[in-house]
Formats: structure tokens, sequence, C-alpha cells
């Protein structure tokens, strides 16, 4: 599996050994279990290698990506950096009952539903680990941000789990985690974490919080590989009268996880799935799904809406940086889906439901 920004930048793009290809895939409860305590202490196996889709790459990957040297966009790929949708406002007001995306770039989102407001992956850091700094600001400034009541997860890489944006949050901040990841965030002083395997949820104030599978995989240092688990989140409105749900794919290529977890979640509102860093697709189709699938994935999870992340914010791989919304879109228009259920925001633009 073939996430760049994972490794030391001295090391440069380090992969692990290859695993072997799982035998069992957890499948979802015949019936939604209780939510779990918020903080709740838990004891997790020492590695969730068992859970990935698809074998991590070899040397003879390794070799291969180094003789093609295809690590980022050539000349001619990063011309486009100046047409990136790049629009920030102000927050708008979010009446009882509705829900508001705000795309702050990359995987982070700013969510408000059942009157939380909920930051997704949050990156507010201009540079992160072995990878160049941003391409486009932060669509939402720090200081423009109302109180933040919760901050879900969905892997530890260093472009979804961002310690510097974390260390600006108060330390009671409820945060929502994979299995395995509330020691880090405890060492770092918060109190409130509660860590979920798959199929799992905890509840605050009227917004249930469900974990979900996702084909990815998860390392933050040279002996950590797959020591904590990678997944995508469902939050539920429970107390409005037509709840909305609203779905996080975190990082994920495509699988059959999509369709479980339509199957399991009916009626997703909105799908916020990625569309970028996915050239190579020999080296990266494994783990990021590329813009015709995630299309295909929000089929499959049976979602009314989709809107398309993880591209525009940092050089992650080899595509050209505004290939993938021309093909989200002509995706999107090939599946003879609804334009205005394609939420292709610019970055620091809001959408209400």
């Amino acid at each position: 599996m073939r996430d760049q920004t994972d490794a030391p930048a001295a090391a440069g793009p380090a992969r692990p050994a290859a695993a072997p290809r799982p035998a069992v895939r957890p499948a979802p409860p015949a019936r939604p279990a209780a939510p779990r305590p918020i903080g709740e202490l838990r004891l997790w196996p020492r590695s969730f290698a068992d859970r990935l889709t698809t074998p991590l790459p070899g040397l003879r990957a390794f070799t291969r990506l180094a003789r093609e040297g295809a690590f980022r966009p050539g000349p001619e790929g990063l011309r486009g950096i100046p047409d990136l949708p790049y629009a920030p406002a102000p927050l708008p007001a979010v009446a009882p009952g509705t829900v508001c995306v705000t795309w702050a770039g990359h995987a982070s989102w700013v969510l408000r539903t059942g009157g939380l407001t909920v930051l997704t992956d949050p990156v507010w850091s201009r540079r992160i680990l072995g990878t160049p700094a941003r391409m486009t600001p932060v669509g939402v400034g720090w200081a423009h941000l109302p109180p933040v009541d919760a901050v879900v997860i969905s892997h530890n890489h260093y472009d979804h789990l961002d310690a510097p944006t974390l260390k600006r949050l108060p330390r009671h901040t409820a945060l929502f985690v994979p299995a395995g990841l509330a020691r880090w965030c405890r060492r770092r002083g918060f109190t409130r974490v509660t860590e979920l395997d798959w199929w799992e949820s905890a509840e605050l104030d009227g917004v249930r919080f469900d974990f979900v599978p996702a084909h990815h995989w998860s390392k933050r240092s040279l002996t950590d590989t797959c020591r904590t688990l990678w997944g995508g989140w469902v939050l539920t409105d429970t107390r409005s009268p037509a709840p909305r749900k609203v779905y996080f794919a975190g990082d994920t290529g495509y699988g059959h996880w999509f369709g479980e977890i339509g199957r399991h979640h009916p009626g997703i509102d909105l799908a916020l799935l990625p569309v970028g860093a996915y050239a190579p697709r020999w080296w990266l189709g494994d783990v990021h799904t590329d813009p015709e699938e995630a299309v295909r994935a929000c089929l499959d999870l049976g979602a009314r809406r989709m809107a398309p992340m993880h591209w525009a914010t940092f050089v992650l791989s080899a595509e050209p940086v505004m290939e993938p919304l021309h093909r989200a879109r002509a995706a999107w228009s090939r599946a003879g889906l609804p334009r205005e259920d394609l939420w292709d925001l610019p970055i620091g633009a809001s959408r209400t439901l």
C-alpha cells in the first residue's frame, strides 16, 4: 500500500515489507451495537495487519518506483497550481436540523451537525513531514472557527493526523480515533479520547459517530506499521426529526467495503470522498481511489451527494494538480447523476443540507 506522506523526509517514500493477504474480513453486525462510552479505556491487539485488504509492497515495487521516479507531477502538471479552486468565505449560520460542511483543504472539513462543530482529519499546518508546502492556504482561518466540540481521525498518516494542529485545541475536546490510537492522543494531554473498532459507535450530545472500514493502512514511524487501525466515519444527527447522515471516507482505495457500509448505514445524505493522490495507479491504486472509483464508491454507498476531497492541497503523487477535478466531473456526468449533487467545492467554501 502506497501513501507517500508517512516516512521521515530523510528516508524518502519508504515502505514496509510485503504482508500476507488476510483470510478473514470482519463483517458488520446483524444489528447496530449500543454506543461505546466516551473516553473508555480499552486493550487492543498489537497489530491490525490482518485487516489489510491487499498486501503491502515489497522490494520489487520500491525498485520500480525508484527507476520510474514518478513521485511528483512534471512541470506541465504543476502549471495548474494557479487554477486550483480557492474561495474562502465566512462560515454560514446553521439552523437546527441542518448540516453544513466547509472544506478547509485536503481531508480537513468543518462539519456542523446536531449543534456540534466537528473537524475531520484537521491539518492546518503549512507543511507536513516529507512533503512540499501546501499549494493552497487553509480555507478557514483558525481564529474564524467556532468552538470545536469534536474531532474525528481516520488514521495516523501525517497528512491526516497533524500534531501541531491538534496542539491548538483545548485538551478537553472530544477526539474520536481508530483502535490503538488513543494512547498517542492521551500522551499529548487529551482527556476525552474514544477509540473504536470497525462497526462500533459512540455518541456525543445527540450526534452518533460510527467507525467504518477503509481500504488503507497505518504507519507513523519506522517500527509501527499497522499498529493502529484505519477507517472512515458516519456522523448522524440522531435528534433531528429527519436524521442527516454524512460519511467521511478518510483515506481509502476502492473495494468491497463501500457496499457494506451502504447496507449497514442506508440513507447517507453526503459522502466526502477522496479523488486525488492516485498516480501512478500501480503504486497507489490499492489505497487511494481515483476520481472514477470515487464516483463508483458513491453509488455503492447509496449516497445522495458526493463532495470530492484529498486533492488541491498537497503534492503527494504524480497526476497533474487539476486533473482530479476534471475527471471527477466527467465521471459524475457519465454516471448520469444530477449535477447539483456533486459538491465540488473550492477550498474555503461551504454548502448546507
